[in-house]
Parts: C-alpha cells; structure tokens; sequence
C-alpha cells in the first residue's frame, strides 16, 4: 500500500486528536516534521495553552505559527507537515472577516499545495457535527463553516481517523 499523502485526524475536544496525529507524524517524519499551528493568543490562558502545546512537540520538530495564510506556509515546508489545527484556522478566517465561500476557497488551496508536495500531512480537526445547534448566529456560522471544511479535507484525505475518549477509530 501507498504511503499516505493526506491524513486527516477529527474528534471532539480533548479526544486525543493531537497526541494521535503527533504519534503519526512521528511515526513517519520522525525528526523531521513541521508543525504547523494556526492557534493565536488573544488571553493568558490560550498562552497557556500554547506553551504547553510547545513543550509536548520534540525539541527537533521545526515549528511554523501561521493563523491565517496555511496554504503559503505549507508550500514552504520540506517533509512531513502536521498541521494543528483547522478548527483554530477556520476561526480565525472568521474574526477576519471572510465567508465561508471563502473558506472553502482557502482550503481548496491548501488541498492543492499538498498535491504538488512529496511528503505526508496530517491535518487535526474538531468534529462539531455531534452537538446541539448552536444558539446564536455567530456559533451557528462556525459551526457550518469548519463543518464543510472538515468535510472537504476528509473526502481528499488517504486517511482518515476519528477519537473518542482517546481511542482512534480508522475511518478510511
């Protein structure tokens, strides 16, 4: 079987999903995986957060922080690219502004810039399709927007894989 091009790694929140996909890229970069972080500190507990994300990776891992243009940033990296996460991503294409036409139109990007690259990513997600809908517009919008996106990046993926309470379920 073909080595994998496009991983794609969902579940709910503290599922495992970065501690699977960070095993994975290990498993096929070992030393020599980029991670790629979409997330932004707007308060000290995300700072928080992100530090600890920080000291989980290994030291050797090269670290990319972009929020905004991941297609640019992927197109840069040489060998395996963990991208960490969408969820984060879609967000912030969000507070900027822009539409979920747009989105998808951004994620079709990066979808392409991995078609020309040589070596695997792995892409971590939120499933937000297994709530309740949303009681504002604001929630209701992300939640349809990161939703279509995740869905975009499944259907590419060669794998993809769901956690639930730590447990990886393959899905394809």
């Amino acid at each position: 079987m073909a080595e994998a091009r496009l991983i794609y790694v969902t579940g709910g929140a503290r599922s495992g999903k970065s501690r699977f996909a960070e095993a994975r890229a290990a498993e096929l970069g070992g030393e020599r995986v980029t991670y790629l972080a979409t997330a932004q500190a707007f308060d000290t507990e995300m700072e928080e957060r992100i530090g600890r994300h920080r000291a989980d990776r290994p030291a050797a891992w090269a670290t990319v922080e972009e929020p905004l243009d991941v297609s640019g940033a992927l197109a840069s990296v040489e060998g395996v690219a963990l991208l960490d996460c969408l969820s984060l991503w879609v967000s912030n294409l969000l507070l900027r502004g822009d539409s979920e036409a747009q989105m998808l139109e951004a994620a079709a990007q990066v979808l392409s810039v991995q078609t020309r690259r040589t070596a695997p990513l792995i892409v971590v997600s939120n499933e937000v399709g297994l709530g309740i809908v949303p009681d504002n517009a604001l929630a209701r919008q992300y939640r349809d927007a990161l939703g279509r996106v995740n869905q975009a990046f499944a259907a590419e993926s060669d794998e993809a894989w769901l956690l639930v309470s730590g447990l990886p379920l393959k899905l394809k």
